[in-house]
């Protein structure tokens, strides 16, 4: 029995031929020629009890594959496997004498796939029939000969089965390229820092909630590392092998929306002049991380919660439904119930991203670890731009400690890259930190304060920040030099 595909043309163009032969004939026989004058790299093992078949088959194959090995029994089979880099295997399907059910060549099959899934397996067997074959090829065969073979057809067969061998080894070299990228990203990637006992309670929270699936809301401040506790998230899952897949929904225009999240086919839109993937069958298997989610339209929500409950996505220009295995991971630095009361964003929507709601802490709540962040971002600049001896004063990480720190983490980070760059001495200096005045006020009061406590500490921060400088201090405070002066001799703060 032998299976013929019906498109001459398309397998034709998937060999590598220069003709197409609309006739099966001519298609057969060009085809046959090409592999006589093409030989197959590689090696081929054939099994079978009968010495007769294996010197045939050795005797004709030899000419027309590389390397041919062959075995009268399947006993050896894994071994041979284990020492010799076999890519397609011809296995009979019967071994014991009178019995004709395949099982054998079944059982051994089993054993080949499991230690090779990507190898080539052909049966063959002298009591061919329809059943037998769709058993063979659901247990993973990838084509069944009857005996006795046509040798044009057999050498098309095998053709065709050392070229799925090397594509499949292509995918292998793939998907292993791709999981040291994974695991590369993994070990570059920056763990959260943090010793302060918010922090600890953080981490506390991520590592329970972390080995779930359920949908995780982050919420907090701008600059508060909220992509950084999602990737730790994922990073501790079970999911940790497949992709994380972060999305910035508030740079994500409304018309691009469907697009970017549920991809799209070739000439769905004008501008759509291929396939495209979109983020959620991207993230299927892994993570995906919608980030800025209370930015999100309100007519984009349904279809977002669509997309959620049903677990299916159907890109743009087809009605195909695809199934897909998300764990979501969404945040905001928005109010998203006052949203919900305001008719801002649905309700439903919001239930269904809440499952686990996570509060990361502003950076001055933190003030323990606002010095573990400064030295891991200067070891971290200092390498990068070769100022390897660098380190901060006392005075200087006293300022920085006392500094309110609006922007979070990502301006701590931005502020030691800055002096790092323009400093000009080993040393880092409070003066190498320009930082707002008004705003470090903040994290100095820490209970309520009389009005001459107030001024008074308003005017040290002031005078701190402009190193002493009388006049720019003055301008800052609206007030005159002299005036600047009674005050200073005032509160004792030469």
């Amino acid at each position: 029995m032998y299976h013929f595909h019906t498109n001459p043309v398309s397998i034709w163009n998937n060999l590598n031929t220069f003709t197409i032969y609309i006739s099966p004939n001519n298609f057969r026989r060009r085809l046959y020629k090409n592999c006589i004058m093409n030989p197959n790299t590689g090696s081929l093992l054939i099994i079978d009890d009968n010495t007769s078949v294996l010197n045939s088959l050795e005797l004709y194959l030899k000419h027309h594959i590389e390397k041919v090995i062959t075995l009268k029994s399947p006993n050896s089979l894994l071994s041979v496997l284990e020492q010799d880099n076999i890519d397609v295997i011809l296995l009979d399907m019967n071994f014991a004498a009178g019995i004709n059910t395949g099982n054998e060549g079944l059982f051994w099959l089993r054993k080949i796939l499991k230690q090779d899934p990507s190898l080539v397996v052909i049966l063959m067997t002298a009591y061919g029939d329809i059943e037998l074959a769709v058993k063979a090829i659901k247990e993973g065969a990838t084509d069944f000969i009857t005996k006795p073979w046509d040798n044009k057809k057999m050498l098309v067969t095998l053709q065709a089965a050392f070229q799925l061998r090397s594509s499949r080894k292509q995918v292998r070299k793939l998907q292993l390229k791709q999981k040291q990228y994974t695991e590369d990203l993994n070990r570059n990637f920056q763990h959260i820092i943090g010793e302060s006992p918010a922090m600890k309670h953080l981490l506390r929270t991520i590592k329970k909630v972390a080995n779930t699936d359920a949908n995780v809301l982050l919420l907090g401040e701008n600059g508060t590392g909220k992509e950084l506790v999602a990737r730790e998230i994922h990073r501790l899952s079970k999911r940790r092998d497949k992709d994380f897949v972060a999305v910035d929904l508030g740079a994500l225009s409304e018309t691009l929306f469907e697009s970017e999240l549920f991809g799209h086919i070739k000439g769905a839109y004008t501008d759509a002049k291929e396939d495209r993937i979109g983020r959620f069958e991207s993230a299927s298997g892994g993570s995906l991380f919608l980030d800025e989610i209370g930015n999100l339209g309100f007519s984009l929500q349904a279809k977002l919660l669509s997309a959620l409950e049903q677990r299916k996505i159907t890109p743009l220009g087809t009605n195909k439904e695809i199934p897909v295995d998300i764990r979501l991971i969404s945040a905001t630095n928005k109010d998203l119930p006052s949203m919900v009361k305001e008719n801002l964003f649905r309700e439903d929507l919001y239930y269904r991203l809440n499952t686990i709601q996570i509060e990361i802490p502003p950076l001055r709540e933190r003030e323990d670890d606002i010095i573990l962040l400064a030295e891991y971002y200067l070891r971290q600049y200092a390498t990068r731009y070769n100022r390897n001896n660098l380190k901060f004063t006392v005075k200087t990480l006293d300022k920085l400690k006392n500094y309110y720190w609006p922007g979070n983490i990502r301006e701590l980070r931005h502020t030691i890259e800055k002096a790092v760059i323009l400093s000009d001495s080993d040393t880092l200096l409070p003066e190498d930190f320009q930082l707002s005045g008004s705003l470090s006020l903040n994290n100095r009061i820490q209970q309520p304060l009389s009005l001459e406590e107030g001024e008074k500490l308003i005017i040290q921060t002031t005078l701190e920040e402009k190193k002493w400088n009388i006049s720019e201090a003055a301008k800052v405070l609206k007030v005159g030099r002299q005036t600047l002066y009674r005050k200073i001799e005032k509160y004792g703060l030469q």
